[in-house]
């Protein structure tokens, strides 16, 4: 199986390679203007708790890069199964469902990651401080295992390119700027708050602003994301499994 992982992820950092440059470029362009409009901009005339503005938000922005990265990362397998036809000769290889979606959903990681290392070098060319460890990166991968888990679900599930477009606009948009990436969200109304912090991000969001702000993070945050990323990944095999009958 490890083998079978292999060959997938290996496929997908070929391509990535090929586009390295143009992708570490775009994926600079985002992070600027949310360091630069928020932190600079908005963020002069807000004071938190903790210290800076631009301390708390850079957390913020890596849990939302991370979910947006990972996703898109994995939505061009809706183009291989609905338009190209070549997801059918990954159901025909000789691989496992598991190895198809472990390969396809660490090359996902992979990509968040590189976007990542890239803000935090953003970050601290703005002045930002952030206190990071393995446990930091640790979280950014299981939020970025949950949504790439997530978009490959949608990728298998959904028949058209405007109906993915709708993934984005009705699930991943208000998830951006309601799950604690730009404010905490106690200052939400009771029913709007229990519902955002239901959600994988806004545990994504506390866990890596505690961890910055090298204070006692919540364990129940952490089974969370777990959960979630057992629970999304089965359901991305199960996905998968389907188009083969």
């Amino acid at each position: 199986m490890i083998e079978d992982i292999y060959t997938v992820f290996w496929r997908d950092w070929i391509v990535l390679k090929r586009r390295l440059v143009k992708f570490i470029l775009s994926r600079m362009v985002a992070p600027i203007l949310y360091l630069v409009a928020f932190g600079f901009g908005l963020g002069k005339n807000i004071s938190v708790d903790s210290g800076s503005y631009i301390d708390f938000l850079v957390p913020g922005i890596l849990a939302l890069n991370s979910m947006n990265i990972s996703f898109n990362s994995i939505t061009p397998l809706h183009a291989e199964r609905i338009y190209h036809k070549s997801l059918e000769e990954y159901i025909l290889a000789p691989i496992s469902a598991v190895a198809f979606v472990i390969g396809k959903i660490s090359a996902a990681v992979l990509r968040s990651l590189i976007s990542s290392t890239l803000i935090v070098l953003l970050a601290f060319i703005f002045g930002a401080k952030l206190n990071l460890s393995i446990l930091f990166v640790v979280v950014l991968i299981l939020n970025s295992i949950i949504f790439s888990s997530i978009g490959f679900v949608a990728a298998m599930k959904i028949k058209t390119y405007e109906e993915m477009a709708q993934v984005n606009t009705y699930i991943l948009l208000p998830m951006s700027f309601l799950c604690g990436t730009f404010f905490k969200t106690s200052t939400l109304p009771d029913a709007v708050r229990i519902f955002i912090e239901l959600l994988p991000l806004t545990h994504t969001s506390y866990l890596l602003r505690s961890l910055s702000f090298s204070v006692e993070i919540s364990l129940l945050s952490i089974f969370v994301l777990i959960v979630y990323a057992m629970i999304i990944f089965f359901l991305s095999v199960r996905s998968f499994k389907d188009q083969s009958k």
